[in-house]
């Protein structure tokens, strides 16, 4: 079947106040300027939505009252997907948090499933080979040094879809992981660290080498700023290392920008050093997401959401996690004065880059058929998936 959807368009070229986007069956097969439209195809009459390409969340833990680290069955982790699916993310990264061996292990083959199936993207493991010093809202008792071998026993348990793995630089080892995650076909990621700038730049270098030697990609830094070393003038750490390297081109940062994370006015500092086109916007929601304040879980730490935040129960009150979609994130940046083409390059065509995914992420042609539809607000209206409307 063939669908002609019209409104103004958010394009990786610009925005185009009024265009139509032509859809033939799960494809997109045309897109431009409404009055561009071939003969072939009548044009709708005008529309005041904005029309959007289908995101891609790289980092996110749970949602809808389900967490992927404690998921027990497909069903449960489902759960989450649709959540996010609802409000836009039409390709999702589940992520789990660091764990005993066994659990990651069992969690990540139940995720592979999913994955099998087309439900998700691909497969995030936030850990063991962390910092326990930035341990955030992650059990330091569970990590680990670096074990090239776990890795490539998680990779198996993946069945090809681990996509990414966050490390940490000064972690013993960490070299060797670097290499069996690259091996494995997954994007090593630099995060939860207390890491010096020069072993930041050294873990970069050796990666990225690695990977332009089979893929041409680009490292990723987990939710920069948070779960890291502060940045200071005599003591640069893994901060400054990461956006030399994102404004080289070596690495992509990901930016919680859900106004609880970071200031607005950070976010806006990073999209003007380094550019839209080296920032994935991701979420790090757990279960949380899209739910009433209450009590939850992430993997083995008990979580309180009160006031929209999301917190470990202990005496450190760690922020764990975030509790938006990413079509609120990229609302939240617009506001904070981010242009909505910018907003959602970041939040769709750049992490669907760092995948590898040149069929996601963007309105253009030859990419699958992920729209959303929504209002002059960024509400959400309807979602188109894969040419199916959800």
């Amino acid at each position: 079947m063939t669908l002609i959807l019209r409104g103004r368009l958010v394009t990786p070229r610009g925005i185009l106040d009024d265009g139509a986007v032509v859809v033939d069956d799960a494809t997109i097969v045309w897109v431009g300027p409404a009055d561009g439209l071939p003969p072939a195809w009548t044009l709708p009459e005008p529309s005041d939505a904005t029309i959007l390409p289908g995101l891609v969340d790289l980092h996110c833990h749970g949602g809808g009252g389900a967490s992927f680290p404690d998921a027990v069955d497909a069903a449960d982790a489902q759960r989450a997907v649709d959540e996010h699916r609802r409000h836009g993310t039409t390709s999702l990264v589940a992520s789990l948090v660091t764990a005993p061996t066994d659990a990651l292990l069992e969690r990540t083959a139940l995720l592979a499933g999913l994955a099998d199936a087309g439900e998700i993207v691909g497969i995030h493991l936030e850990g063991p080979f962390l910092s326990a010093d930035r341990c955030g809202a992650q059990n330091p008792a569970d990590m680990l040094p670096g074990d090239p071998e776990l890795v490539r026993r998680l990779a198996e348990a993946a069945g090809g879809h681990l996509v990414t793995m966050t490390v940490a630089p000064e972690v013993p080892g960490a070299g060797g992981v670097i290499e069996a995650l690259v091996d494995a076909g997954a994007v090593p990621s630099i995060g939860h660290t207390d890491a010096s700038a020069e072993q930041v730049d050294d873990a970069v270098d050796r990666g990225f080498d690695l990977l332009a030697a089979r893929s041409n990609g680009r490292l990723t830094a987990t939710h920069l700023f948070n779960g890291m070393r502060p940045l200071h003038h005599r003591d640069p750490g893994p901060i400054a290392a990461c956006l030399a390297a994102a404004a080289r081109g070596e690495l992509v940062v990901e930016l919680v920008a859900d106004g609880t994370h970071l200031a607005d006015g950070t976010v806006r500092s990073v999209f003007d050093l380094v550019g839209a086109g080296s920032i994935a916007l991701v979420t790090d929601a757990m279960a949380a997401a899209g739910m009433p304040d209450g009590s939850y879980r992430l993997g083995p730490m008990e979580v309180v959401v009160a006031d929209g935040v999301a917190r470990v129960a202990d005496e450190t009150g760690a922020i764990a996690g975030g509790v938006a979609h990413l079509l609120d994130v990229v609302r939240h940046v617009v506001a904070a004065g981010i242009p909505l083409e910018d907003a959602v390059l970041a939040a769709a065509t750049t992490p669907a880059d760092v995948l590898g995914r040149r069929d996601l992420g963007a309105l253009a042609a030859g990419r699958r058929a992920d729209l959303v539809l929504v209002d002059d607000e960024l509400r959400p209206l309807r979602v188109l998936r894969g040419g199916a409307w959800l």
